[in-house]
């Protein structure tokens, strides 16, 4: 079964599904975000081509992406790690060393979790945060006339997956975007900041850790209005072009892993922002998605997306 298929049993089981469908779920009575993401081995990573202190990073970083892409502050992670019985104890001091060079950076506390033996290795974070303000953020809240916004570069992380498949190691900025993916924090508190200081209500916004064209697809199906993209605008390392001439406008897409933030503000929300860590790749059309346009972009995202199963 495709992931959409659990998904939609997931969703159908539970008598209550609210709380479901964005990067972070909104728990407005304690005012708090809260997320959880999983990495397993052989999956998500290998131990052949990185180390536990990286791999912690990216652990957490992933996590924390999808915090910021809640328009929230990171306050506290916990940690679930299963290991196989060969793994020393050095795994485990430099996996936490890892932790610990993140959660020093952002000021962030690890609240508990759990260590369990395991045929490989598994990690599983929890991350809980506090919403900047009361802007409200999801992906179904873009409108026709808004700007469609990302921070960095786009279909690095998948270069540098493709390098290690390839037995390559350069060019290093795009091995170093796949193993060491940095969360947009800082970008999440300015973008929340402007859009209160602008009066904005809502924002659309997520993450493109499954690649940009799932950001957008998600982002688009969820207001139910089309986009216009502007593809020649959408950031990119130059050392992916020439590195996969042919490939990189498909790695920049679908190629995921980038941990970017994707999002639609009003144009005056947009205006006030860096132009040079902000970048407009197109605008949210007043076209409504047909039931016909449905299915083209519903067989689209199934044949290109990342497929977790």
């Amino acid at each position: 079964m495709k992931e959409l298929e659990y998904l939609a049993i997931i969703n159908n089981t539970l008598s209550d599904s609210s709380f479901l469908g964005d990067d972070c779920a909104y728990l407005k009575e304690f005012d708090l975000c809260i997320t959880q993401d999983t990495l397993v081995e052989g999956v998500h990573f290998l131990l052949e081509t990185t180390d536990a202190f990286t791999l912690a990073q990216k652990a957490v970083n992933v996590n924390l992406s999808d915090i910021a892409a809640a328009g929230a502050k990171p306050l506290y992670i916990t940690i679930s790690l299963s290991l196989p019985k060969e793994i020393d104890k050095n795994f485990v001091e430099d996996f936490y060393q890892g932790v610990e060079t993140v959660i020093s950076k952002y000021g962030i506390k690890v609240a508990g979790g759990d260590l369990t033996g395991a045929d490989k290795v598994y990690i599983s974070i929890c991350a809980i945060g506090k919403k900047y303000n009361d802007v409200g953020v999801s992906r179904t809240n873009a409108n026709p006339g808004d700007i469609i916004v990302v921070t960095g570069t786009h279909g690095s992380s998948a270069g540098g997956l493709k390098l290690f498949a390839q037995k390559k190691s350069e060019p290093a900025v795009l091995i170093k975007k796949h193993l060491l993916p940095a969360a947009r924090i800082e970008e999440s508190r300015v973008i929340m900041q402007t859009a209160f200081e602008c009066g904005v209500k809502n924002i659309a916004m997520m993450d493109s850790s499954d690649g940009l064209g799932d950001a957008l697809y998600k982002l688009s199906t969820g207001c139910g209005y089309l986009f216009d993209i502007d593809f020649a605008s959408v950031p990119v390392d130059e050392e992916l072009k020439k590195t996969f001439p042919d490939e990189w406008k498909e790695l920049l897409m679908w190629g995921g892993e980038d941990f970017e933030l994707v999002f639609c503000v009003d144009k005056k929300v947009f205006e006030k922002l860096d132009k040079n860590k902000f970048f407009k790749i197109g605008t949210v059309s007043d076209r409504h998605i047909t039931k016909e346009i449905a299915q083209k972009l519903n067989q689209e995202f199934e044949n290109k997306s990342f497929k977790h199963f």
